[in-house]
């Protein structure tokens, strides 16, 4: 950037214009300085040289949309992030922020968005790709406001993995994970509140002509025959 303003500087007094023409240029060099400094001081992602394609994945457990997730990225070369993987990686730098983020779970209550906004916003900032696979976000009317407010942006594409909840039930108890939530009671109680909670924002963006539904029922390979047309028309290749 520095460099940018020197050799239009050399430039400027090289040439014959005015006074008034030098000091209008000078003044319109200062205010685009300016205005990065103040976006970048505000938390605004600087544009690239691409413009960000962003992609929500939606679904509840055990919907599938986490093995699609690594077909698109393979397929498409997105930069996949896992709103529930940031979150346990800042539990686990013991952080100020993370401390917070755990407490707030072992309370039982929702991390708040703003903090799980800016997670994502961090490593979209320091990705060098330009498309992105947010898988698992946004999970509430106020998160999705809280991420349009905070990036300052609308997803390009938002998929909705549309299974059946005895599919889905199945599924979570098949796959053996370990995991203390992974039995009959709990997963219809995660089903229930995912369904209250992510139905008004699936219903927004489909409203805004952004949700693309896919029926998660079949092979993987059938399934994401589903998902290849989406990205293709938008021409997202690796």
């Amino acid at each position: 950037m520095w460099r940018r303003v020197a050799s239009l500087s050399s430039f400027i007094s090289s040439s014959n214009s005015s006074f008034l023409a030098q000091a209008a240029c000078r003044l319109n060099i200062w205010e685009s300085l300016t205005t990065g400094i103040a976006q970048q001081a505000k938390g605004v992602i600087v544009p690239k040289e691409k413009t960000p394609f962003i992609t929500f994945v939606l679904g509840g457990p055990g919907s599938g949309k986490g093995t699609q997730c690594i077909k698109i990225v393979e397929t498409f070369g997105f930069r996949h992030l896992s709103a529930g993987d940031l979150l346990r990686r800042e539990i686990a730098s013991n952080s100020a922020d993370g401390a917070m983020i755990l407490n707030t779970i072992k309370e039982g209550k929702i991390v708040p968005s703003e903090v799980t906004v800016k997670l994502i916003q961090k490593e979209m900032e320091l990705s060098e790709n330009h498309k992105f696979l947010i898988d698992g976000f946004p999970r509430t009317e106020e998160n999705r406001i809280a991420f349009e407010q905070i990036i300052g942006v609308e997803p390009n594409v938002v998929l909705f993995f549309d299974c059946p909840e005895e599919e889905m039930v199945k599924r979570v108890l098949n796959r053996n994970q370990g995991r203390v939530d992974d039995n009959l009671e709990t997963i219809r109680k995660r089903l229930k509140v995912f369904e209250a909670l992510n139905l008004p924002v699936i219903n927004y963006y489909s409203q805004r002509g952004k949700l693309y539904k896919i029926n998660a029922i079949g092979t993987v390979d059938e399934i994401f025959e589903q998902v290849h047309p989406v990205f293709r028309a938008f021409e997202v290749v690796g």
